[in-house]
């Protein structure tokens, strides 16, 4: 691990859908971390059935409530936000900070949105020999803004909610971005509805797991006085009346149930993926791990030439070396059905011994 303010030639703004767009939109995505398959019928149809209130403004209050009843918190502890990328700016323009600092290797929007505020931002650097695994100690005393994922994307890696609560000190904003939570079977390590945390502002997306990143919904969970100061950074009517039925539906039993389902059923998918990568160890293929969330971390030789190739053959993956504390060797690969994956390890496959020509 090591701290650095230096933002380097990392491009913060480079995202998995960048993998396709244009001439990668007939590719196989395993480079975007949203759930393939969604929205599932029943919820495009309750959003559909939003749509006859158009003509009024959005009305977030029974959204919020729902919201706060999921995680039996009161109404001022929420936040409703044009999905979790929204909330990152809120917090980088509305919160007084001297010194931010972002825990990497992580979503880089948080980062991207301190620097554009004109704050002087941190990193502390979580390093692949130590399985990327976080230690309290590594964040500056005097950092009173601290930013980390759980799980963390790109790693996928779950860190244990005391670690993280270790970071927390009196007049320190401990942000945890919990975007992929939903994915992890029973939410284990989750600090979403937790009080007893100073500072504590945790974020989640509904756009994850039910398909949804084209209609942007997410919130924040945090002191009422905090939600305050986001709420008055937001402008009037910040989300749509179909994102809000959307976030009500996102929060019932029914969905609840759902996701968790599917939570179960991805940690088996995961495990196929893993299994079949682990057949590349000969070849100097390593997997950051163990992964918890609905994608996968791999080093490997070659990995730009390697990724090249697998664009040929009809595959996009997401480039590492756009996040801080990683570099080219680096491929982040989304979790898929089996019939997918099983695509996907024969163009490896064949990626890699192309690469090596």
């Amino acid at each position: 691990m090591h701290t650095e303010r230096d933002p380097g030639t990392h491009d913060l703004r480079h995202h998995g859908d960048a993998e396709v767009r244009d001439d990668g939109a007939e590719l196989v995505d395993l480079a975007v971390n949203v759930r393939a398959g969604a929205p599932p019928a029943w919820l495009r149809e309750h959003i559909a059935g939003s749509l006859g209130a158009l003509a009024a403004y959005p009305d977030g209050r029974a959204a919020r409530a729902a919201v706060a009843a999921r995680h039996g918190v009161p109404v001022e502890r929420v936040l409703l936000t044009a999905g979790a990328a929204e909330a990152f700016v809120l917090l980088a323009r509305a919160l007084e900070v001297r010194r931010p600092v972002v825990v990497h290797p992580q979503f880089t929007e948080p980062e991207a949105a301190l620097r554009d505020a004109g704050h002087n931002v941190g990193r502390v650097l979580l390093r692949a020999e130590d399985g990327f695994r976080l230690d309290a100690g590594l964040v500056p005393e005097d950092a009173d803004l601290v930013v980390i994922g759980n799980p963390t994307n790109p790693t996928s890696i779950l860190h244990p909610a005391g670690a993280i609560s270790q970071l927390a000190r009196p007049g320190r904003t401990l942000v945890v971005d919990e975007a992929f939570m939903d994915a992890v079977p029973g939410e284990r390590e989750a600090l979403a509805g937790r009080t007893d945390v100073a500072g504590l502002v945790v974020l989640r997306s509904l756009t994850k797991t039910w398909g949804l990143a084209g209609l942007r919904i997410g919130y924040v969970l945090a002191a009422p006085e905090t939600i305050a100061d986001l709420e008055r950074a937001q402008p009037l009517w910040p989300v749509s009346t179909p994102a809000l039925a959307a976030a009500q539906a996102c929060v019932s039993p029914r969905a609840l149930a759902e996701a968790a389902h599917a939570a179960h059923r991805l940690a088996t998918d995961r495990s196929h993926l893993v299994a079949g990568l682990e057949e590349f160890a000969a070849d100097g293929l390593r997997l950051a791990g163990p992964a918890e969330g609905p994608f996968v971390l791999v080093r490997l030789p070659r990995a730009a030439a390697v990724r090249r190739h697998l664009r040929d053959l009809g595959f996009a993956v997401r480039r590492g070396d756009t996040f801080p504390g990683l570099g080219e060797e680096w491929l982040r690969l989304a979790v898929r059905d089996r019939v997918t994956v099983n695509s996907f390890l024969q163009a490896l496959d064949r990626a890699m011994t192309l690469a090596d020509r």
